[in-house]
Order: structure tokens, then sequence, then C-alpha cells
């Protein structure tokens, strides 16, 4: 399907690219010289055509080399329990609670984070103000508060202790002076932010727009947050209205992984990548920069990529293998999921799946001497793509942010953790099952709800955070210092380090800033 190419002009960039939370410059009157070249907010700020520059350019950070593009990866997938990443680097030291404040990780992830929320502020405030279409201008507010809570999502998850900025710089008198906010005001925000955009957003765009989040992307998104908080009454209540009709599974769950079927019927939000408009200002803001999948290198097996990557830990593989689909053969997501040593085939869909690399490679072709180890292959879409290595520019297969796969399994837990194991939760979860050819529940245990994420979601960028809201980070992935064996162990680990450190860049601008625990000795 045809997606919208989310990139913004470089003008408009240097109106809306706040590089950090403050930036203060000299305020003597003469560096206050204005200059007629320069477009400013006050400038900018006056037709729909700017309304929608402004608001493309907030969702433009998405697709920032230290975000979504590549570098978020060893924010999220890099520090879960099935990745087990080689080296010792700057992109395993998340991964081994070994990150610190200056760097340059932590700073890129924070930044490119708050220029979202930068952005999407500039849109609230001024898009009400232009003189346009009204349902034109809801759609855009509503697009703005969206990005800001997501945005607001993921810093709260990764950091905890974040300041809560909800208007321009522009408008805030002493910017280096901002408090951090409590993670409670920051979830309150949050909710108040999605539910605006499920007011304001349309359920649906026109074809040449799709890419741009819907009423039901923000519906799906404000039943995620009520569930990270317990709110499993509310949770359950927004999933629902999601559960409506409005998406489905698709038939064949590897499709949700290719560049062919993007933007499809299961997918609520997602992160629109492409190869097209050349190669120059990776990741950047400008024209014909590239916006392609470049974390494909990070995932790749070892031998198609030029990174250090990683490998699976055993435990994930036999958990897939620890039960048979209705005709005695392993559960497909596995093949989609994963890389390994195996003759072992599954008739899936009309395909007979087996265990490919990029290329349609064997194992064995791809590890003639051998190797034990289990690689990733989510998202590497070599069927599809035929893509034959790991490399910055040749992937534009969008990243699924959430999907109504993962909105059934969320339902099902809310529900299981109100009612128990009633026919509510278990029809969602099996029709999930269902899809891949595994045999339903008769009944379930929060234990089924957590193995049937895993197996539906890993590789997706939930999983660490499904452990930081279990309370299960200490005792999953520190107490098993062998799942993080090949970048040192989890002996760097305090307690408080679950969350990552606060950038020493902005400790040193804001003296109301504090460091995270953990962090201090």
């Amino acid at each position: 399907m045809k997606k919208i190419n989310i990139r913004i002009s470089i003008t408009t960039m240097l109106l809306l690219g706040i590089v950090g939370i403050v930036n203060i410059n000299c305020s003597d009157d003469v560096l206050e010289q204005v200059n007629p070249n320069v477009i400013t907010p006050s400038g900018f700020w006056k037709t729909p055509e700017d309304a929608k520059k402004g608001v493309i350019g907030a969702y433009a950070p998405f697709t920032n080399i230290w975000y979504y593009t590549r570098f978020e990866i060893f924010a999220s997938d890099y520090r879960d329990d099935l990745v087990n990443g080689f080296n010792i680097s700057e992109r395993t030291a998340l991964g081994r609670f070994g990150g610190t404040p200056g760097a340059n990780g932590t700073i890129w992830v924070w930044r490119a984070m708050f220029q979202g929320v930068n952005r999407a502020n500039e849109v609230i405030f001024h898009v009400p103000n232009i003189d346009m279409n009204t349902t034109d201008k809801d759609n855009i507010v509503g697009e703005g508060y969206f990005i800001r809570a997501f945005n607001y999502f993921n810093l709260l998850n990764n950091w905890l202790n974040v300041p809560l900025i909800t208007e321009p710089i522009s408008e805030i008198e002493k910017p280096s002076e901002i408090l951090q906010a409590a993670p409670a005001e920051v979830w309150a925000q949050i909710e108040a932010d999605l539910k605006q955009a499920q007011q304001l957003l349309p359920a649906s765009w026109p074809a040449e727009e799709l890419g741009r989040v819907t009423s039901g992307g923000a519906t799906g998104m404000l039943g995620k947050v009520y569930l990270y908080q317990g709110k499993y009454a509310e949770a359950k209540s927004e999933f629902e209205k999601v559960m409506n009709g409005s998406y489905e599974l698709m038939d064949d769950y590897t499709h949700n992984f290719t560049e062919e079927f993007e933007n499809n019927k299961e997918s609520l939000f997602e992160i629109q990548f492409t190869t097209t408009g050349g190669l120059t200002g990776w990741g950047a803001d400008n024209a014909n920069s590239r916006k392609s999948a470049a974390y494909t290198m990070d995932l790749a097996p070892r031998g198609f990529t030029g990174q250090d990557g990683f490998r699976i830990n055993d435990w994930a593989l036999n958990l897939f293998l620890d039960e048979q689909t209705i005709n005695g053969e392993i559960d497909p997501r596995a093949f989609t999921t994963l890389f390994w040593d195996t003759d072992e085939t599954t008739t899936y869909e009309g395909n007979v799946l087996a265990s490919r690399t990029y290329g349609n490679q064997t194992f064995d072709g791809a590890f003639p001497s051998g190797d034990s180890n289990i690689y990733a292959n989510k998202w590497l879409d070599w069927e599809y793509g035929g893509f034959a290595e790991a490399s910055w520019d040749n992937s534009g297969n969008n990243f699924r942010i959430l999907r109504y796969a993962d909105v059934l399994l969320m339902y099902a837990e809310a529900e299981f953790m109100l009612n128990g194991s009633t026919a509510a939760a278990l029809d969602a979860i099996n029709e999930v099952r269902a899809r891949v050819d595994m045999p339903a529940h008769t009944s379930i245990t929060m234990q089924d709800i957590e193995d049937e994420r895993i197996k539906e979601l890993s590789l997706e960028k939930t999983r660490y955070y499904d452990l930081l809201r279990w309370g299960k980070v200490k005792s999953r992935i520190v107490d098993n210092s062998d799942f993080k064996s090949e970048s040192g162990g989890t002996g760097a680990y305090q307690a408080g380090r679950e969350y990552i450190a606060i950038p020493q860049n902005e400790l040193d601008r804001n003296i109301n800033f504090d460091q995270n625990q953990g962090y201090t000795q």
C-alpha cells in the first residue's frame, strides 16, 4: 500500500528543530536583530499549508537516526531478556545496565524524543489560530496531541523522571529552570492528550495520506497507557472500542513484517520508512535524506552486517518449541522471528516455512563451518524484499508500533487481571493463537499471557517494557546474568538502573534536574 513520506523541508526544520530541552541564548539587544531571511514562528504559522508542514515536521523525528531509524533499538530490544548483544560497546551498554549520563546513546535518544515533543507543542499552540477548514484544523491538532503523548510515553518508560513541557520553549520565561515532573503527573498528561487526540483525529485518511495517525491509533495507545499503570478497567474499555471491527488480524502473520503489506488492516500505527529520496543527510529532516530502516544492521545475523549484532538466548527458541500447532508442527511465528539451525519446516498459509534469512539462505548455507547461535529474523523481509544482506539503506519496511494482535493480548491481560480466566480473555488470546494454527487454551494463567506476548511480539520493542511494568527486570534479567553474557553480564546493575541515566548535558544546563537513582555514585 502507498504510504506518506514523512519528510520536511530544511526551512521548516530550522523553524521547528529544537535540539534539546533548553538552549539559552544571549539576551543583549545587539544580538536580538531580526534576520529577514529566517523563518520564525510569528512569520510561519499563517496558512493551512503551514499547518500541514508543521505537523509533518512533528512526525519527522520518528525517522531520525537517533530514534526509530536506528538508535532506539539499543534502548528497547537490546535491553530485554531475548537479546544477548555481542561485545562491550555503547550499543550494549544499556542492556547490561552500564549506560552512563554522558554516553551518546543516552543523549541522542532523549534528544530525538524531546524534539518530537517540542514540535508537537508548536502544532498544538499555533494551529488553532490559523484560518482554515475546521475539520482539517482539528485533525492536525489531534496529531499534535498524539505525537506529544507518544513521545512522553517513551520518555517516561525509559527515563521515568522527565520535565513536562506542554508549550513552545519560546513561551517559557525561564526554560533553564524547568523542573522534572512527578511520573504520575506525566501519565495524567499523556492520558489527557490521547483523549484529545481521540476526539480530533479522523477514523481514516485518504490513500495518499496513509501513515498519519488515526483515532483508532489514539484509542489503542490510550488503552496501553492505562494498562501500563495497572488501570485495568479503563484499559479494557478502550481496547473494546478498537475491537469493534475496525481492525482485524492479517490472515498471514508474516505479512505484518514485510514492505509489501505495510499499513494493513492489523496496524494501528506505523513508523513510515522509505528507501527513496537519496542517501544524504542520514535520518535528518532535510529533503532527500534517507529514511530507511537502518536498524536492520543491528538485527541481522552475524556475517550479514558490519555491526556487532547479537544472538538470541536459547530459552526464547525453547519457548516456541514447547508446543506444536494443531498439525503437529513448529509455531510458524518461530520462523518469522528467529533464524536457527534446523531442517524442520511448517506448512502455513499455503507456504512451507523453513529457517531462512537474507537472500533466502538456509542456516547451513549462511554458516557452512557451523554455528550454534540463534539469530533474529523478524523485519529482515527476505522473502518480499529480496535483500541480500543488511545495509543502511536497503529497507523501506515500516516498523509497526501497535498491532491489533497486541491489542487483543493486552485486552486478555486486562480482563484476566480483573476477572481471571474468563471466556472474554480466552476469546482474545485464542484469536491470536488461531491465526497461527496454535491450539486454543481452555483456561489461562498470567504466565500464559506473558508467553504468548513473547511468541507474538518479540523484537517489536515491547518485551523490556513488559518486564519493567511487571516489576520483573531484576528477577528476569539482572539475576540471569548469562542472558547478557556476550557483553559482560549484568554486574553493572544498581537499583534504579532499570531506567536510563538523565543525560549529563541536561544536568549541566539545569541545576534543578536530579540524576536518576543508581547513577549518582
